[in-house]
């Protein structure tokens, strides 16, 4: 998969794929992944989500290399997690890339877009 100019410096000390949410995957830079895997590792052992989701994201995570045209490879066990077909999308983030089916990115976006003002309340409780 190749990964767009724009986004390459931010992975230049080296990358990780792992499953994410919403039926993506996340591509992190190392160093943002490090500051995650502690956290996720730190969750108490004892409580069942937390147990679910260090699995989620820890098992299977694994290292990327871009070769010489900014393409990493994606393994087989997470191109079928996220659905991946012909199609994708890279969705750049605050900390982390999002890949997506561009079907699926398309259909989460159009429903994410007909509720912003119920997400944008939500958030306004949050404090954001």
């Amino acid at each position: 998969m190749a990964v767009p100019a724009k986004f390459r410096s931010l992975l230049k000390g080296g990358a990780v794929v792992t499953r994410g949410l919403d039926n993506c995957l996340f591509l992190y830079p190392k160093k943002q992944w490090n500051v995650l895997a502690v956290k996720l590792a730190n969750l108490p052992i004892s409580q069942g989500k937390a147990r679910a989701f260090s699995r989620l994201m820890l098992a299977g995570a694994m290292d990327v290399e871009f070769d010489n045209q900014g393409r990493i490879t994606l393994p087989e066990y997470l191109r079928k997690f996220a659905g991946l077909n012909r199609k994708s999308i890279i969705a750049g983030l605050y900390d982390r890339l999002e890949i997506w089916d561009e079907t699926a990115w398309n259909t989460y976006k159009e429903g994410a877009e007909k509720q912003s003002n119920d997400i944008a309340e939500t958030l306004g409780e949050l404090g954001v």
